[in-house]
């Protein structure tokens, strides 16, 4: 097994990072965009959001496919082609000047980059230590974080300058670059044991995944909370660039920086799960979630910008513990069940997308905050479902 400060283990754990970046910054180089597509397609602000929800929901529900291919063929082929294929669609992606043929080539993209996001984690699963996965799942989840601020960035920044062409021309290189440096440093597996077992017994673990209380109440946590997290950001860039604030589409971006806030508590919260428990690691990160939510709400640019901070703080803080708590408590199938955690985590920030700017075009950022409030309530219920659920389990293997 790869342990922990060893060379093998920085080289794999950067490669991963790294990739984990790429699909990132791939994933959410139009968030920033949408209120510029909205008005260049003129469209609402709720059926522009098709452009980032077609790309989470390609995501989530090309996952478990990817995963099932893993475990034939393995984790590191499908990593590298994955990684190859972002940059294809990126490129295909220029060629499209409709509105619904560009949510067509961001559903694609989804497609692509779902097989990078299920199976890395599950590679981790297999060849590193214990110690070393809990470390690596967070770093590897400060990855995400950086790799959506840059994404983000780049697309607001480039595309009022250049266009959103050249945003995505930009990306598709910098993607091929280090799509090609990743394969060059993602060691070999050697604990890998490919399956022999058919589509229906595949199919089946999938679903003894769902009948796992202990698993399947951790990824709808995972789905709530991404559904809060990364769809407060698309609001509040309605919101900024809106009365009172009028602010330009360039400068309103520039609150996805608040990101790094996450990319420091991911890293956290491996050693609060080794030194505490994951469970009440979820527990404090939600409640830091909600506390962003309420500073958010009071109408200055320093409060939101603060808001943003605490949310993302809380909001990775408790993604980075329910994800490693799936890839620790599956038995068996691990790239299945992450994969199956990822389908909830992007099911939930696709639909979330439309309940917030719902909410946003109802009643405005009030309703905005009671919408996200009501999905922090609904978090705790799981939450305390999940501790009661894993009490049992241990009375069970005791007995």
């Amino acid at each position: 097994m790869i342990e922990l400060r060893t060379p093998e283990y920085r080289r794999a754990a950067f490669a991963l990072a790294f990739g984990s970046f790429l699909v990132f910054c791939n994933l959410y180089l139009f968030q920033p965009m949408l209120p510029l597509f909205a008005d260049s397609f003129h469209v609402s602000a709720t059926k522009v959001n098709w452009l980032l929800a077609a790309s989470t929901l390609g995501m989530a529900i090309s996952l478990l496919p990817w995963a099932l291919l893993s475990e034939r063929f393995g984790r590191r082929p499908v990593i590298v082609v994955s990684l190859m294929m972002m940059p294809l669609v990126g490129f295909l992606s220029l060629f499209f000047s409709s509105f619904w043929g560009l949510v067509a080539l961001r559903g694609a993209m989804g497609i692509a980059l779902a097989g990078f996001a299920a199976v890395a984690v599950a590679y981790m699963a297999d060849e590193f230590s214990p110690t070393a996965l809990v470390v690596a799942v967070g770093g590897y989840i400060s990855a995400n974080s950086l790799g959506g601020i840059v994404g983000r960035l780049t697309g607001g920044f480039m595309s009022e300058h250049i266009g959103w062409q050249g945003a995505v021309v930009g990306m598709a290189i910098f993607t091929t670059v280090g799509a090609l440096m990743v394969h060059a440093l993602l060691p070999n597996q050697r604990h890998f044991k490919p399956t022999k077992s058919s589509l229906i017994s595949q199919i089946s673990s999938i679903v003894n995944h769902l009948q796992t209380p202990v698993l399947w109440v951790a990824m709808l946590i995972g789905g709530l909370n991404f559904a809060l997290f990364v769809n407060i950001y698309s609001v509040t860039t309605f919101r900024l660039i809106a009365e009172p604030f009028h602010l330009p589409v360039s400068i309103a971006s520039a609150i996805f920086v608040c990101y790094l806030a996450g990319t420091f508590s991911s890293r956290l919260s491996g050693r609060w799960a080794n030194r505490y428990s994951p469970i009440s690691g979820m527990y404090l990160g939600t409640v830091v979630t909600l506390l962003g939510v309420l500073v958010a709400s009071i109408e200055s640019e320093i409060t939101v910008v603060l808001g943003l901070l605490i949310v993302s703080g809380g909001a990775f803080f408790t993604h980075s513990l329910a994800y490693g708590w799936v890839s620790r408590k599956a038995t068996h199938s691990k790239a299945a069940a992450t994969a199956l955690y990822l389908c909830h985590y992007y099911i939930g920030g696709s639909l979330g997308g439309f309940y917030l700017i719902g909410c946003w075009e109802y009643g405005g950022w009030t309703a905005v905050t009671f919408g996200a409030l009501t999905l922090g309530v609904l978090m705790f219920f799981l939450i305390y479902l999940l501790k009661a659920k894993h009490s049992a389990v241990l009375v069970e293997q005791n007995t």
